[in-house]
């Protein structure tokens, strides 16, 4: 064959396949900036923005004692261990509740190889009972069920496992369940699937999601924060599609947590399974007695926030395969004093770009959304952490709390700017509180200023533009420039990385057939056009 070996030959022929399937009708962000477009709404489809009540049999109680319930994995820092998180016993609400005492059950995960006795063995030590109490009178107080965090650890990555998890000495064990360990980090070792939702909710549409997320069969979930929606209620369980609206005069935003729990009994069968990554959403902040806040999805979600050096629940990070996933806090201190701003800068400058090519950020609120929900709400957020994460050159940003679809062209600093993120909005998973649908570059759309701060962090930095289109206003008067495509659908997002450059980014309306995607393109990485801070090994 002359100076073609079969090995050359073959790889020429993966490579030209690679290239077709690449460029066959879908687009490329090297082929933008892309003309703005703005789908018309579709007005025949609202879907149905309901909660399922606690009647549904997808969100009963069907364990008995101390059997495991809502059972759920999530990753920790590296490929070879991953936490198995369950409840056990019920939960109480009134007004004289006892909490169950975490130390009278076990927990215990026996686990092995798909195809193999599960002779492995790990026993957990984090097993809590949280709490949700009010001071004020008539209110119900609530104590959860004996929550279980167990880490697993020395697994094959790639690999199919079974497990069993509670406490076999009651004995209270749980069915045999399936999870895969993520592939080893690398340059060339993906997950094939990565499901993106958020704002989900426990409603008929939020049903509807999950049906075509799991048609998508994921391997990983990320849920970019609002969950149960629990703070929608009245502690005696009475809820309202806008809580401010209809409860104006309670003296603290109630929640009724039991909402969390058939919220996790209806998960089950997809997060027992397939790995869950949360971060915290507004609606997840629950304050409560003493000031504290975020208990609830402090304690039912393990993370690896120890793992990746951090403090706290509400930012950490961790690698699936060669992309590194940073989970960033919106409602913590993020200022560049702040103990999650440093935690960032030492993160970003471990990570190493020859293991791990791909950078992901995740938080809740948008920076670049252009909808009037939430119009430039987190812009301080922005101010403060926007240059860090062009500097060490985010390739994707995802978030929610805009109850729509949104893809940006790559920005930064409102520029359009071929080396910044492409930031995508997906917080249309389908809660109770409805589409957004309002731009606010349509007339009369433009919110006043002084009413766009986030409530919860306050701070005042979202100012007129100063150059550009929109100089000297607080809004463009058409679809900005950044904004690439924008759509009032329920749905979710499924990102499939192909290589160290190439990555498919793939949108799906609950409207329509199941794996048809309403937006897809590639998303390209340039490395050499676009040098970035980061940490590389040397290959000597």
């Amino acid at each position: 064959m002359g100076l073609f070996t079969l090995p050359t030959v073959a790889l020429f022929i993966l490579l030209t396949l690679s290239l077709a399937f690449v460029h066959e009708g879908i687009p490329t962000t090297l082929d933008g900036p892309f003309k703005p477009v703005t789908v018309p709404l579709d007005k025949s489809f609202r879907g149905n923005a309901v909660d399922l009540p606690e009647t549904d049999p997808r969100v009963k109680r069907i364990v008995k004692g101390f059997e495991p319930e809502q059972i759920s994995v999530s990753l920790s820092g590296t490929h070879d261990s991953v936490w198995i998180s369950w409840i056990t016993g019920e939960f109480q609400i009134g007004d004289n509740i006892e909490p169950l005492d975490p130390k009278t059950v076990s927990g215990v995960v026996v686990y092995g190889r798909y195809g193999f006795p599960m002779t492995n063995r790990s026993t957990g030590n984090n097993s809590l009972v949280y709490n949700q109490l009010y001071q004020f009178e008539g209110l119900k107080n609530y104590t959860s069920g004996i929550i279980h965090h167990v880490r697993l650890t020395g697994l094959i990555p790639n690999t199919l496992y079974q497990y069993q998890c509670g406490d076999p000495s009651i004995p209270a064990m749980s069915r045999v369940s399936y999870f895969k360990t993520m592939p080893v980090s690398g340059p060339k070792s993906y997950p094939s699937r990565v499901a993106v939702v958020g704002d989900l909710g426990l409603t008929y549409n939020t049903t509807s999601t999950v049906d075509h997320l799991l048609a998508n069969r994921p391997d990983l979930l990320l849920l970019v924060g609002d969950i149960s929606y629990a703070d929608l209620y009245l502690t005696n369980g009475t809820g309202s599609d806008c809580y401010s609206c209809s409860f104006p005069h309670t003296p603290i935003q109630e929640t009724y947590q039991p909402r969390w729990d058939y919220w996790g009994r209806y998960m089950q069968p997809l997060v027992s399974k397939v790995p869950i990554m949360v971060v915290e959403g507004d609606h997840d902040i629950e304050q409560q007695a003493g000031n504290q806040t975020f208990v609830s999805y402090s304690s039912r979600f393990a993370f690896p926030s120890e793992e990746s050096g951090s403090s706290s629940t509400l930012f950490y990070s961790f690698n699936a395969g060669g992309i590194h996933f940073i989970m960033l806090g919106a409602y913590t201190a993020y200022n560049k004093s702040a103990d999650q701003y440093m935690w960032l800068e030492k993160d970003l400058a471990n990570f190493d770009r020859n293991v791990t090519p791909w950078l992901v950020a995740t938080w809740h609120p948008p920076w670049y959304s252009t909808y009037v929900a939430h119009y430039r709400e987190a812009e301080c957020m922005r101010v403060e952490m926007e240059d860090i994460l062009y500097k060490y050159g985010v390739d994707i940003v995802f978030n929610g709390h805009v109850h729509a679809y949104e893809r940006s062209n790559r920005v930064y600093n409102y520029t359009l700017d071929p080396c910044g993120p492409v930031y995508i909005t997906v917080g249309d998973g389908g809660n109770r509180e409805k589409m957004a649908i309002a731009h606010a570059d349509e007339p009369g759309n433009c919110p006043e200023p002084c009413t766009t701060p986030d409530k919860f962090m306050g701070g005042f930095c979202a100012f007129n533009f100063t150059s550009g289109p929109a100089a000297g206003k607080f809004c463009w008067d058409r679809q900005p420039e950044y904004s690439a495509y924008r759509e009032s659908s329920f749905g979710h997002g499924i990102l499939e990385v192909k290589n160290e450059t190439h990555a498919l980014w793939s949108w799906h309306r609950n409207q329509d057939f199941y794996g048809y995607a309403g937006d897809q393109i590639f998303i390209v990485r340039q490395p050499d056009s676009c040098p970035v801070t980061a940490n590389v090994t040397q290959n000597n």
